[in-house]
């Protein structure tokens, strides 16, 4: 096991960890949680050993093999394939030894040396890596393409492969889930699942650390906090702690007030709506984890907008894509990606787009955003429109080598010289104390932007949009970069917010607790998706299975499709009975998950959490495996009917 005992870590003059213990073992799925600047990376560095303890004791075993994504971009010619495949690092030792001992014309040497190459995966190696790297949304014609041929985004997601590529006993994930799209997401939850080693990750996705882990270690106050379950669980027993240790009472009661309206009155908004009642569940959970909530140390709110046109856009056989390049001969056509689109923004609608990797979500965007022209159709904004736009590369709208007080004064400027200061007062103090509202305090205001964190740019854009009071908000993966309290607080902030939001994000809990519509942009077109985040979860895995069915479609002979199986009516009874079987068992172990649900809820004991959090998720992974099966059944008997 993992063994931190009275541990101090410092970083300069500051201390992170200060006299604190804790312990790892075997097999364990880590969520390492805490505000931005508690200490969680330098923890990994102290795990990875690029830092070594101030003081105290720190030991790890000395056999554990241990991956982790690098954080270097990479710059190579390998294909991609290539450059995956050398993460394995079993193999690239195998690798070496046979052209040593083929070097050394030494016979038993190159006997021993072929043998060590096939026991440690070489004859499956390349399918392997690729398996991995179309799983993380890559297409099969960029299999072959070198690593400099992608953007940075693409070449981390490869970095990010090969570290599961490496054989380990330890992996340590920080932030994986940043360069993700949905679709590569759920495949990267599914893989962690059957991740035979201890995991260690920290995230800012609450959905995600609740799928992928059983043990919570919080950083709170310079002490290791160890909680058995998921970050759900973490978070309902923190409140728990708050409110019965009443910290901060005082503190706390105006912005639970606040949250407890907030709650109320949305709660009563919701209609029947299937993605209504999954919004009304999330206020429900931020009702429960209030003290949690109120002891954000950042939140803020979207001023009323001026005006509220309606409708906002409407899109007439509109195409969105890209203009050819400058260098292109005359008449190339533009890239169009989404194509034939009617459709309206109402005031006031609250639009998750949802789509696989690569189907043009962001285009739509850019091209609302005028950052990309319409490239064909007509795409007609509502009079008085005004676009808060979040990109998903924030120095889309930010200069890197200018201050948040200069990007403020360039908005004031611009307001001033369009007419819509909307009676704000423009002055420079009145700026920095603004931008003081977004933890920019001091010399921070001065600070160059290409200098700055990826929270606190983050930050700054949404204190740009905030100050603009736009009526549409464009939102493309805004919580890339922020914790999750942020994140909270950014998902208040956009309830309470009067206009219309269109929001592009993998952050599961966010588009449960913001939106109530859902748009599918998908195979060059765009739909209404009348289903939950769970439906789509499932379109997703859906389509997945598809796209492998169809490019193993040529390889199956007319015999091998051919059915060898009993008669369709006697194999649907046996099929059936299957399935009935199925759903006993499923209902079993469902009752079973909530009597250890209960028994969570109902003690503070460590061990019996720990317990319980064990058996949850060893119930959930049964379940889990239960229902691709009953899926699979499902279709066979439906494929029987037809």
């Amino acid at each position: 096991m993992i063994t931190l005992k009275n541990i101090t870590l410092r970083r300069g003059a500051r201390v992170l960890l200060d006299d604190a213990s804790g312990t790892i073992n075997p097999g364990e799925r880590v969520g390492l949680v805490g505000r931005n600047g508690a200490g969680k990376s330098t923890l990994f560095a102290l795990l990875n050993g690029t830092l070594h303890e101030d003081r105290g004791d720190f030991s790890i075993p000395t056999q554990w093999q241990m991956a982790q994504v690098a954080q270097d971009m990479p710059e190579t010619d390998d294909s991609a394939t290539r450059f995956v495949i050398e993460g394995d690092t079993r193999l690239m030792a195998a690798e070496a030894e046979v052209a040593a001992a083929e070097a050394s014309d030494d016979g038993e040497r190159m006997g021993h040396a072929y043998a060590l190459l096939n026991d440690v995966g070489a004859h499956d190696a390349q399918a392997r890596a690729q398996a991995l790297i179309l799983g993380l949304g890559f297409k099969t014609s960029e299999l072959n393409q070198p690593v400099n041929s992608f953007s940075g985004g693409w070449r981390m997601r490869l970095q990010l492969a090969r570290a599961l590529m490496c054989p380990s006993d330890l992996l340590l994930l920080d932030e994986p889930t940043n360069h993700l799209d949905l679709d590569a997401l759920v495949w990267l939850e599914a893989w962690l699942k059957r991740y035979p080693g201890t995991l260690v990750v920290i995230s800012h996705d609450r959905e995600f650390l609740d799928a992928v882990t059983n043990v919570t270690i919080h950083i709170d106050h310079g002490k290791l906090v160890r909680y058995g379950g998921n970050y759900s669980a973490f978070e309902d027993l923190r409140a728990e702690q708050l409110a019965i240790q009443q910290a901060s009472f005082s503190k706390q009661q105006e912005k639970i007030a606040h949250l407890q309206s907030f709650i109320n009155r949305f709660k009563a908004k919701a209609s029947k709506a299937k993605q209504a009642q999954s919004r009304v569940k999330a206020l429900e959970r931020m009702e429960k984890i209030a003290p949690v909530l109120a002891d954000a140390e950042f939140t803020f709110t979207f001023d009323e907008p001026g005006a509220l046109p309606n409708p906002m856009l409407a899109m007439e056989d509109a195409s969105f894509g890209y203009p050819p390049p400058a260098d292109a001969p005359a008449g190339t056509p533009p890239t169009i990606i989404v194509e034939h689109v009617n459709r309206s923004v109402l005031a006031g609608q609250r639009i998750g787009i949802l789509g696989a990797n690569g189907q043009g979500k962001s285009t739509l965007v850019k091209t609302i955003a005028q950052t990309l022209a319409v490239q064909g159709g007509i795409l007609t904004e509502g009079r008085g429109l005004t676009i808060g736009y979040f990109a998903q590369q924030e120095l889309d709208v930010l200069t890197a080598s200018a201050t948040p007080m200069e990007h403020m004064i360039r908005l004031a400027k611009a307001a001033i010289a369009s007419g819509k200061t909307q009676g704000r007062d423009m002055r420079e103090q009145n700026l920095r104390t603004y931008l003081g509202t977004f933890n920019f305090s001091g010399d921070q205001v001065m600070q160059q932007v290409g200098t700055m964190s990826g929270g606190e740019k983050a930050r700054l854009v949404l204190a740009m949009i905030v100050w603009q009071r736009p009526n549409l908000l464009l939102l493309d993966e805004p919580t890339n970069h922020l914790d999750l309290a942020t994140r909270e607080a950014l998902a208040m902030a956009l309830n309470e917010f009067e206009g219309t939001v269109m929001l592009v994000s993998h952050d599961r809990a966010l588009l449960r607790s913001v939106c109530d519509s859902f748009w599918l942009v998908t195979r060059g077109g765009v739909s209404d998706f009348d289903g939950d985040l769970d439906d789509y979860q499932q379109f997703l895995l859906d389509e997945a299975k598809r796209q492998r069915e169809e490019a193993a479609a040529p390889k199956v002979s007319a015999a091998q499709a051919a059915p060898k199986t009993k008669p369709a009516s006697n194999r649907q009874k046996g099929l059936q009975r299957d399935l009935d079987k199925l759903d006993q068992h499923i209902q079993r172990l469902q009752k079973n998950k909530s009597d250890q649900e209960a028994a969570l809820s109902g003690t503070t004991d460590a061990i019996a959490i720990a317990e319980a959090g064990r058996k949850l998720q060893a119930i959930q992974e049964e379940l889990d495996a239960l229902e691709v099966r009953w899926l699979a059944l499902a279709e066979d008997i439906e494929a029987c009917k037809a």
